[in-house]
């Protein structure tokens, strides 16, 4: 029997289990490390766009820049790596998961060091290559860490340390957004009105030294237990062992499910992506301060995505992954018509409180019962290769077409544009019911090992 850790759908957990499991040593790793990987990706992507617009750039050229978030759609091209290639000394004083975790970890705070000693409004391609190189090593560390989180809990508890990792995530995307203008405005030289580089600089570097966070827990936390992958013979062995076995398995395991489920990976989360990169761009056009943007997304965003997160988690647990999927799929589509109800309403912070919590609140239950979906597909044997194409095919198409998300709203203005956002994740709806009837998400496999202490 493969060593699979497939989705269960019992829905019967007593309560107090579901709950109780967020307090296990295994959960609360998972937090600070999701914080961790959460930290990075605004950084090149929505908060990088609310920095670029205030420097003057045009809608058009931030909506291209998006793509240098298309290396996380790639990264399986180098997860055979990562599951397999040791690092000189780190391996052997870390371990194989935690090695790539901290070399990708302090990639990440240099690239972020380099990106702060740049202005965009004198020189772009700087930015544009510090951000490439922050994207590469976050989609490394997420590799790495994907396989970790597998590696460290049996398949009933993959909910609840999918809940507690997007917990972090969010947190982390919150500090990374609200955070760093928060950081910036108070950089700010009182009484200049107009855009201040050195404001940006210390946010920036601000962040770099935020993601201490994650090298901590990396040096703190144990290695997982995983089977140990015997030499290769050659080349072609190689090949064989890190790039073939893992896609041949996962399509020898689901057959003609495998093209079902990779479409439903595929566009999952396409109305959040696509609509997240207009977002701040979209503040700053409206008015809104960086002090009304941070407060608002800081307060009332991250309870609303701890909430988010932890019914995800636990709904999961409880009624199954499948039902919470399809849940979290309609919010997701149904909050992006909240925002294109405010375009049309103007500047109104009680409005934006309304509309963030709402968004905050269905991704965190989205992503929770998403994560917990992707990581039963998995097969132990190759949990940093399979998962990374799951993750890197959710993301290729959704970064893809958001690149253009700027020359939309210069088109056809903000509203129709959030519109158009939340009709794209009607085609989910099908794909989920279609995964439900046939039936793939039932168990089929062995549990993943149990967690170490």
């Amino acid at each position: 029997m493969p060593e699979t850790n497939t989705v269960s759908e019992n829905p019967r957990i007593p309560w107090q289990v579901a709950v109780r499991v967020y307090l296990e040593p295994a959960s609360l790793r998972m937090l600070s490390l999701g914080f961790s990987a959460g930290l990075p990706l605004l950084l090149v992507l929505g908060t990088l766009s609310f920095w670029l617009r205030e420097a003057g750039i045009d809608r058009t050229t931030i909506g291209h820049l998006s793509w240098v978030g298309l290396a996380y759609g790639f990264k399986w091209a180098w997860s055979p790596l990562v599951d397999r290639l040791p690092i000189p000394l780190l391996t052997r004083w870390l371990g194989r998961r935690r090695s790539w975790l901290l070399l990708s970890q302090m990639v990440i705070m240099l690239a972020l060091c380099s990106m702060a000693l740049t202005d965009p409004q004198l020189s772009l391609t700087p930015v544009v290559w510090g951000a490439l190189a922050v994207a590469f090593a976050s989609a490394t560390q997420d590799i790495a860490l994907d396989a970790y989180r597998i590696e460290s809990a049996s398949t009933e508890r993959q909910g609840a340390l999918a809940a507690t990792y997007q917990t972090g995530y969010r947190i982390a995307m919150i500090w990374a957004g609200a955070g760093v203008l928060w950081i910036a405005a108070r950089a700010e030289v009182t009484g200049v009105a107009q855009y201040q580089s050195g404001a940006w600089q210390s946010a920036y570097f601000a962040m770099a030294a935020s993601m201490l966070v994650g090298v901590l827990t990396v040096l703190l936390s144990p290695e997982p237990q995983h089977r140990v992958i015997a030499p290769a013979r050659n080349l072609v062995d190689w090949i064989q062992g890190a790039l073939v076995a893992p896609f041949a398995d996962f399509l020898g395991r689901y057959r003609w499910h495998a093209a079902l489920i990779l479409a439903l990976i595929a566009i999952y989360r396409i109305s959040d992506v696509v609509m997240g990169i207009m977002a701040n761009p979209f503040y700053v056009d409206m008015g809104y301060t960086k002090d009304e943007v941070a407060a608002v997304t800081k307060i009332y965003g991250v309870i609303m995505t701890l909430v988010g997160a932890f019914i995800g988690g636990v709904l999961s647990m409880r009624y199954g992954v499948m039902r919470i999927l399809m849940l979290g799929a309609i919010l997701s589509a149904a909050t992006n018509l909240l925002f294109a109800w405010l375009a049309g309403h103007g500047h109104d912070v009680r409005a934006l409180i309304v509309v963030v919590s709402a968004d905050n609140l269905s991704s965190g239950i989205a992503s929770a019962a998403f994560i917990a979906y992707l990581s039963g597909l998995t097969n132990i044997r190759y949990s940093a290769t399979q998962y990374a194409l799951f993750s890197s095919l959710m993301l290729l198409l959704p970064k893809f077409l958001a690149g253009f998300s700027g020359q939309y709203v210069d088109s056809f203005g903000y509203a129709q544009f959030f519109v158009a956002t939340a009709l794209l994740g009607v085609p989910v709806l099908g794909l989920i019911l279609l995964a439900i009837w046939a039936g793939h998400g039932q168990p089929a496999g062995a549990a993943a090992p149990a967690a170490p202490s």
